[in-house]
């Protein structure tokens, strides 16, 4: 059986997604931080990660012993408007991503524009589950954000 060659689109992701947060853009980013940090959890369960929020800091899965999961390492970041990470994300296998969140103000509260982009060898069932975990992790910011303004 010969494979057929892979095109540039079977090679790539590109995820955008639009958040609008009813909380001051300080207070969202902050949760956004925490979110993908120490409270992230996926839809089944807690799980969660170490974020160094400065240049070069890592993001990763921290399983104890010295054992764990290596996700990105911080590109750039410029409270509170934009946090950029570059790496494998979840994915193990050859591939390379760059997620970028930028925030801004909006009447009401923050828009939070994401964008995940991704080129490698990456399973079809991997990017259908994509969009549906972002959107888990990108409502659960803006609950935290929403909670953490109301008080």
């Amino acid at each position: 059986m010969i494979a057929s060659e892979p095109t540039i689109e079977s090679l790539t992701v590109n995820i955008t997604q639009e958040i609008h947060v009813k909380a001051p853009l300080d207070i969202t980013f902050e949760a956004l931080l925490e979110q993908l940090g120490p409270e992230n959890e996926t839809p089944e369960r807690p799980m969660p990660m170490k974020l160094e929020a400065w240049p070069g800091g890592r993001w990763f899965r921290d399983l104890g012993d010295g054992n764990g999961h290596f996700w990105g390492s911080v590109q750039a970041i410029k409270r509170p408007s934009l946090l950029e990470i570059t790496g494998p994300l979840f994915m193990s296998y050859a591939v390379v991503s760059n997620l970028q969140y930028r925030l801004s103000e909006e009447p009401g509260g923050t828009l939070i524009k994401f964008r995940h982009q991704a080129f490698g060898v990456i399973p079809e069932d991997h990017k259908q589950g994509m969009t549906k975990g972002w959107g888990h992790m990108h409502d659960r910011a803006r609950i935290r954000a929403e909670a953490k303004a109301r008080k």
